[in-house]
């Protein structure tokens, strides 16, 4: 029987809070906005975030966060990834060292371009850490349709102690020893994402967004190891497996919100009809300004950047795309094996 605290009540934090109550866990969820904590009690649902799914009466919601801190093995975060600083900081108090916490946040810091573990890390210097991610919708995990994802932390025996927590007949853990790379593949296939919609709403066919998510997963890789991820990492679930469930799913908040740009709509006019946070507008912010910063070419990257900040002209920007200089499938297989043809 685990203690399991979620420490956040958006879409990802209920679902990953059903599911560990539906395993049997012992589970707390800290909710915030206490209105919100009294609507989930009183009705047994989080409608705002995650409508049309039951929660468990053995999940203990709380608008208490010492309350929620205290006894658990594991706190989980799952706030939007620009409240994981805040939420961590007011966390500290609370916590102990042989605490756990596991980071389900995806998304890099647009002030200091750090990755949520990271954060966390110079936070609570402490605790073990480790990070969740992979292709999981919220809204079919809370369902119990069937799920893998991936663990990763710096120590082996805490990426299997989570794994086993977390573990169901439903939702299968694999561990990844690359904390970078597992991360940064779940934040930016949001950039991608954005991207994909973008196609859609222009009413560009499949084989516009194979090449998008082709080459997108291309430049993840390539900021990737430049900042010591693994390339490997990026062919396994946490990131072509992400990249893919995020590009072509009516859940995914970044699709949708690249569907309302490439249909003529503002940034501005679609985030102000959803109560959900679209990480991917942060998350380019922060790749642009990492690309520059490690000298990494990303030209999709760039090109949504632009659309996002710089009210870029979206069919100039699919030529920019369509008309860059001509280069190699794999530059890197040409070049360092010195294939000759």
């Amino acid at each position: 029987m685990y203690n399991v605290s979620i420490i956040g009540a958006g879409s990802w934090g209920t679902a990953i809070a059903i599911l560990l109550a539906k395993k049997g866990c012992n589970v707390k969820q800290w909710v915030r906005r206490p209105e919100l904590c009294s609507q989930i009690r009183e009705t047994k649902e989080n409608v705002t975030y995650l409508p049309g799914v039951v929660i468990p009466s053995n999940i203990d919601i709380s608008s208490d966060l010492e309350y929620c801190c205290k006894d658990s093995k594991i706190l989980v975060v799952a706030t939007p990834s620009h409240a994981v600083r805040e939420t961590v900081t007011s966390m500290k108090a609370y916590i102990d060292n042989d605490q756990i916490i596991v980071s389900i946040a995806k998304g890099i810091e647009n002030e200091t371009l750090l990755r949520m573990s990271q954060i966390v890390e110079i936070i609570l210097p402490n605790n073990k850490v480790a990070v969740l991610s992979g292709p999981c919708h919220a809204e079919e995990v809370a369902k119990d349709i069937p799920t893998a994802i991936v663990c990763s932390a710096r120590e082996r025996i805490i990426a299997e102690y989570v794994q086993d927590v977390f573990m169901t007949p439903k939702f299968r853990v694999y561990t990844n020893p690359d904390m970078i790379g597992v991360e940064l593949g779940g934040a930016l296939k949001n950039i991608i994402a954005i991207g994909a919609g973008v196609i859609d709403g222009l009413g560009f066919g499949d084989n516009t967004k194979a090449a998008l998510m082709t080459r997108g997963i291309v430049e993840i890789s390539r900021l990737g190891e430049s900042l010591g991820a693994k390339k490997d990492t990026f062919a396994g679930l946490s990131g072509i497996g992400d990249l893919i469930v995020t590009c072509t799913s009516m859940h995914s908040r970044n699709r949708r919100a690249g569907i309302a740009l490439g249909e003529g709509k503002s940034l501005d006019e679609f985030l102000g009809g959803t109560s959900m946070v679209v990480e991917g507008v942060r998350t380019t912010k922060s790749a642009y300004d990492l690309a520059r910063k490690m000298n990494v070419e990303m030209p999709i990257t760039q090109e949504i950047y632009n659309l996002l900040f710089n009210k870029a002209d979206i069919r100039n920007s699919v030529i920019n795309l369509m008309m860059r200089a001509k280069t190699h499938e794999t530059e890197d297989v040409a070049e360092i094996n010195g294939i000759e043809w």
